[in-house]
C-alpha cells in the first residue's frame, strides 16, 4: 500500500500494525480512556500508559515486543486547540521494546515504515536528537544521530536539541527516563526542501517519536542507567493521514470531513472561510473528544470533579463557539452522530449511544439555561474593573462559576479576549472554601506518568482483588464487577456496580472478611493464560476492560481470582489492616468505596 493509496486512518492503521507484525511485535488492544495504572493523571494521555508495570520490569504476557493504536485525551494544550493540529482526543500508533531491542532497532523500524511502507522521500525528512547534558553528566546523542546517518538522513538534516525537546520524563521527582529522538516531514508542497533542517520552520511538522528510557531518576536528582532499558515510541494518527494525503490541515482528512460537514450544515457558514475555522476546528475536536470520554465503560458524566469536570469543559466550550457561529439551537449530540460512524471499530461508541446523546443533551440544556444571563455578568464584572488593575477577581470568576456555570478556564479566556487577567490564587481559595476541585485538569498535571510502585501501593492494589470478592459475597451478587480503580500511595478507590446505598452494617462485615483473609495469610499467585481459559476459568475482569489474547491471573489462595497488570504482594499477610473510610455514589447504579491499609 503506498502513501497515496492511505486515504482512510483504517488503512493508516492496518499499514502500521501489519508491519510491526512482521517484525515479531504481538498487537494488543486499545485501553480504556481511564488509566488503571496511573494515580497521577485523569486519562490516558499516551500510548504507554497501560504498559505501565511492565516498562518497570514485569513480565508481559504476550512478550517483549508490543504494537498497537491507542485512544488518547490530552488537555494541557488545550487553548492550542483551534489551530490545525491539535486535538483533545487522539489515536496513537506505538511500538514498545521491553528490555528487547534499542536504538539502532528502533530507529531503523521507524525510517523503513516512513520510507517503503508509506513511500516518504528521505529527502522530505529531517530528525532531532538530545543535545546532551553536562550538569547530569548525560552524553551527547551521538548514537542515534550516527544510525540516522548510516540510513541515508543527510547531517545537515539532524539537529540536536536540550531537554525541553529530546527528552522524556521521569513525570514525577523520579522514574524512568531518557532521550528521544523525532522524525519531521516537510509538509510545505510545491515548494523546494530546504537543504538543512530548521526546526522553528513550521512547515517541519513532527510525525513520529522513538523514546530511550535507558535512565532512572534518584531520589537524590542522579541518573543511573536502567537494567531494562525500553523503547517507547508514538505516531500521531491524525497528523500522519493528514501528511500522506499531502494537507497542512488536520481537519480536511477523512477522519474530520464529516463532523465539519454536519458542523457547516448546523451553522448554515462555510468552513472555508477562514474566520470560520477556529471555532468549527473547536467544536468538531471537544464533540469527538466528548464522545469518547462518554462511551468510555467507566460511566464517566458532566460534573465538578475529575474527569467529569474535564468532560463539562469540553462540551460547555464547544456550545460557547457554537454560539459564536450563530447556532441558536441544540446541537451537540447532532455532531456526535456524525463521529460515532466513523470510529465503528471501537464498539463501546455503538454500544454506549443512547447515553451518550442524553449525555450531550441534558449538558446542553444545563449550560444553555444560565450562559447568556452569565455573559450579560462577565460583561457586567468587566465593567466595573478599575482601569489600573486589569484583573478579574477571584471573587467574581468564583461567582460565574457557582452561579453560572462557567468553568474557570472559560472565564479565562474571556478574559484574555479583553485582555485582562482572573487572579487564580484568589479563585481557589474560594472554591476551596466550598467544594474540593481536581486541580489536575486545570494545573497543567496532564502529563505522561509512571505509576508509583511502592510497597504501599502493592498492598493497596493487592487489597481491592480481597474488596472486589468481599463484596460479591457479603452484599450476596455474584453479579457485582469493578467498573474502575484508581490507586494512590495513600488509599485505594473502586467502583463496582450495585443499586443502593452499603449499610454500616455490611461495611463491616466486608471489612471483616477483607481482614480475615489478610490475617490467613495467604499466598498470591500470578500465572499467565489465554484469555479465553482465564474466564472460563472464573477469573474476575473489570468490566468493559479490553485485554490481550494472553493474560496474567492472580489468584489468591480459594478466595479470588482476577486478571490484572497491577503490583501485587506475594502474601496477604503483607498488606496490614484494611479500613474502608467512605463509600459513596459516583453515577446511576455504581457505588465507589475509597479505604486505606495501615
Amino acid at each position: 500500500m503506498s502513501a497515496n493509496q492511505i486515504k482512510t486512518r483504517q488503512e493508516l492503521i492496518k499499514s502500521y500494525l501489519d508491519f510491526f507484525k512482521s517484525k515479531n511485535h504481538k498487537i494488543i488492544p486499545s485501553s480504556s480512556l481511564i488509566p488503571e495504572n496511573d494515580p497521577t493523571v485523569l486519562f490516558t494521555t499516551a500510548g504507554m500508559h497501560p504498559l505501565v508495570p511492565f516498562l518497570l520490569g514485569q513480565k508481559h504476557p504476550l512478550g517483549k515486543r508490543l504494537a498497537d493504536v491507542q485512544k488518547c485525551i490530552r488537555t494541557q494544550d488545550i487553548d492550542e486547540v483551534g489551530d490545525n493540529v491539535h486535538h483533545t482526543f487522539f489515536e496513537m500508533l506505538g511500538n514498545w521494546s521491553l528490555g528487547d531491542y534499542f536504538k539502532k532497532e528502533a530507529i531503523k523500524y521507524s525510517f523503513e515504515f516512513l520510507t517503503k511502507n508509506l513511500k516518504i522521500p528521505k529527502e522530505n525528512l529531517a530528525v532531532t536528537c538530545f543535545e546532551g547534558d553536562r550538569i547530569n553528566k548525560i552524553p551527547k546523542d551521538e548514537e542515534s544521530s550516527k544510525i540516522w546517518q548510516n540510513l541515508g538522513i543527510k547531517k545537515e538534516k539532524i539537529v540536536f536539541l536540550g531537554k525541553e525537546d529530546n527528552w522524556w520524563g521521569p513525570a514525577g521527582q523520579t522514574g524512568p527516563c531518557g532521550p528521544d529522538t523525532e522524525m519531521f516531514f516537510y509538509s510545505k508542497s510545491k515548494t523546494q526542501i530546504p537543504k538543512a533542517f530548521n526546526p522553528k520552520d513550521k512547515n517541519w511538522v513532527e510525525i513520529w517519536n522513538d523514546v530511550f528510557m535507558q535512565y532512572n531518576k534518584t531520589n537524590e536528582g542522579k541518573y543511573m542507567q536502567l537494567n531494562q532499558k525500553n523503547v517507547d515510541t508514538g505516531m500521531g494518527v491524525e497528523r500522519t493521514l493528514a501528511v500522506l494525503n499531502g494537507l497542512n490541515d488536520n481537519y480536511q482528512t477523512s477522519i474530520f470531513q464529516p463532523i465539519i460537514k454536519e458542523i457547516e450544515k448546523i451553522s448554515h457558514k462555510s468552513y472555508s472561510e477562514e474566520k470560520n475555522k477556529k471555532p468549527m476546528r473547536i467544536i468538531a475536536d471537544h464533540i469527538r473528544a466528548s464522545v469518547f470520554i462518554l462511551g468510555d465503560d467507566h460511566g464517566i458524566k458532566p460534573s465538578n470533579t475529575e474527569q467529569g469536570y474535564v468532560l463539562r469543559r469540553l462540551i460547555r466550550r464547544a456550545i460557547r463557539y457554537g454560539k459564536l457561529l450563530g447556532i441558536k439551537e441544540n446541537f451537540t449530540s447532532k455532531i456526535s452522530k456524525a463521529v460515532i460512524p466513523i470510529y465503528s471499530d471501537y464498539q463501546e461508541l455503538k454500544l454506549n449511544e443512547k447515553i451518550i446523546i442524553n449525555e450531550l443533551e441534558q449538558e446542553e440544556i444545563r449550560f444553555n439555561q444560565t450562559l447568556q444571563q452569565g455573559l450579560k455578568k462577565f460583561e457586567e464584572i468587566i465593567k466595573n474593573i478599575e482601569k489600573s488593575k486589569k484583573e478579574i477577581s477571584g471573587k467574581d470568576a468564583f461567582l460565574l462559576f457557582q452561579s453560572y456555570g462557567f468553568p474557570i478556564e472559560m472565564t479565562q479566556e474571556l478574559a484574555r479576549e479583553k485582555i485582562l487577567k482572573v487572579n487564580l490564587k484568589e479563585y481557589n481559595s474560594e472554591f476551596e472554601k466550598h467544594q474540593t476541585l481536581s486541580r489536575t485538569s486545570s494545573a497543567g498535571m496532564f502529563k505522561s506518568g509512571l505509576a508509583d510502585n511502592s510497597e504501599t501501593t502493592k498492598k493497596l492494589h493487592t487489597a481491592t482483588h480481597l474488596l472486589n470478592e468481599a463484596l460479591r459475597i457479603i452484599l450476596k451478587d455474584k453479579n457485582i464487577k469493578q467498573k474502575g480503580s484508581n490507586i494512590t500511595p495513600e488509599r485505594l478507590r473502586f467502583d463496582f456496580n450495585f443499586p443502593r446505598k452499603l449499610t454500616e452494617y455490611e461495611i463491616k462485615e466486608i471489612e471483616d472478611l477483607v481482614n480475615k483473609k489478610i490475617k490467613e495469610k495467604i499466598k498470591v499467585t500470578r500465572e499467565e493464560m489465554p484469555l479465553n481459559k482465564a474466564l472460563s476459568s472464573g477469573a474476575q475482569a473489570e468490566f468493559g476492560a479490553k485485554y490481550p489474547s494472553i493474560v496474567s491471573v492472580y489468584t489468591i489462595g480459594s478466595f479470588s481470582k482476577e486478571i490484572c497488570t497491577g503490583p501485587h504482594v506475594s502474601n496477604t499477610s503483607e498488606i496490614g489492616h484494611f479500613k474502608i473510610i467512605k463509600e459513596e455514589s459516583v453515577a446511576a447504579g455504581i457505588r465507589r468505596i475509597k479505604a486505606i491499609v495501615d
